[in-house]
């Protein structure tokens, strides 16, 4: 018989553990080798029992204090421990409720392990779609193809033969689950897993559908409208209800999950709903102010640069944002201003800046005698 592993171990945590993080361990791989999700499989069927074993030992405190003071030998009716009570005469107790190692799973799954035949709703579907900046922004229409379970036209759902009607499993009685009981030294052990005779379904099929051969559902391709609403960002996800795939034993179709992905603008920024955008002006509209136009999502707009505008300014255009996706209104446009250096200058232009320069008294430039420099004192240009 192979050793038994750790209980610790088993649930993945370290001897310290609280009850809460024993309780979330069990859960979370309780819920990942459940037999109702594997059927037949032997392997999570037996990780299945074992995680069960732990948390029982685990999440009481008295079995827990045994277990970390002697481990497996404090549940073994053949061993005997001086100063421990004598030994483990009365096994019952150490197990208490323990005779039903199944029974106490049901918060799990909010309910019970039994997965019982009945409608069931179909599987969401994700898909993706790619829109434009302003597309985002503003919002649009879009088409999609989505390949979808769909309920067989032929039997509607049934999986029979048009005339014919399935018969409810005798073993089940319907429930799609069945349950199993096993006696071992240490008391009853109660499982529940699905029914073998009929697939879990509850229903037996004589004579299946010849159009979806008695699934009750067929795959098809459609085409579904889906509406980009104005405001959406990279990654943000549509939920359109009911356009998913068909549900099973007349239950509700599922959702079809639409995630957007925007494709990046040549000149514009987002930053949630403010635009951002760089507005790039000449030296001479940065010292003197002046007008320009700048790209807004509603067209072309005038934004007035004020005299001495500086690199590196942010102005701001209200408004002219991206549109808040719940509520009404819009962010607003900010426009960061680029001064431009020129190049290439001809000699006239590079007489002009020097002029400029001098007057401006920056050091590093003679006077060119211009109308810029002051009359000469002493021989040097004031």
């Amino acid at each position: 018989m192979a050793e038994k592993r750790d209980y610790y171990e088993v649930l993945g945590l370290n001897k310290g553990a609280s009850e809460d993080e024993i309780k979330k361990a069990y859960r979370k791989i309780a819920k990942e080798c459940h037999p109702d999700l594997h059927p037949g499989d032997k392997a999570c069927e037996a990780r299945f029992k074992e995680v069960n074993e732990a948390a029982q030992v685990l999440g009481d405190p008295e079995k827990r204090a045994k277990y970390d003071q002697f481990g497996h030998s404090a549940f073994d009716p053949n061993a005997g421990f001086g100063g421990f009570d004598g030994g483990f005469g009365g096994f019952g107790d150490i197990f208490g409720g323990f005779g039903d190692i199944f029974g106490g799973f049901g918060d799990i799954f909010g309910g019970g392990t039994t997965r019982r035949a009945g409608p069931r709703k179909g599987e969401n579907i994700r898909v993706g779609i790619t829109v434009s900046f302003e597309e985002a922004a503003l919002g649009c229409k879009k088409e999609v193809s989505v390949s979808r379970i769909e309920q067989c036209p032929e039997c509607h759902g049934s999986g029979s033969a048009p005339g014919t009607t399935p018969e409810v499993c005798p073993d089940c009685r319907g429930t799609g689950s069945a349950k199993t009981t096993q006696r071992t030294p240490f008391g009853i052990i109660q499982s529940t897993g699905p029914c073998a005779k009929c697939g879990a379904t509850g229903r037996i099929i004589h004579q299946p559908c010849g159009s979806c051969r008695g699934k009750g559902n067929v795959y098809k391709t459609v085409k579904v409208n889906v509406t980009i609403p104005a405001g959406i960002d990279n990654g943000q996800t549509i939920s359109i209800r009911g356009q998913g795939s068909a549900g099973q034993d007349g239950g509700p179709q599922g959702d079809l999950l639409v995630t957007v992905t925007v494709r990046p603008h040549s000149h514009f920024d987002r930053d949630g709903t403010s635009v951002l955008y760089m507005a790039t002006i000449t030296f001479a509209q940065a010292a003197m102010g002046a007008d320009i136009e700048v790209p807004t999502l509603d067209g072309r707009v005038k934004l007035t640069i004020p005299e001495g505008t500086q690199p590196g300014t942010v102005l701001r255009l209200k408004g002219k944002g991206i549109p808040f996706l719940r509520g009404s209104g819009r962010g607003d446009q900010y426009v960061t201003v680029n001064v431009a250096v020129p190049k290439g200058l001809n000699s006239a232009q590079r007489e002009a800046l020097k002029a400029f320069a001098s007057a401006m008294n920056e050091p590093g430039f003679e006077s060119t005698g211009s109308r810029f420099g002051r009359k000469k004192k002493n021989g040097k240009n004031e």
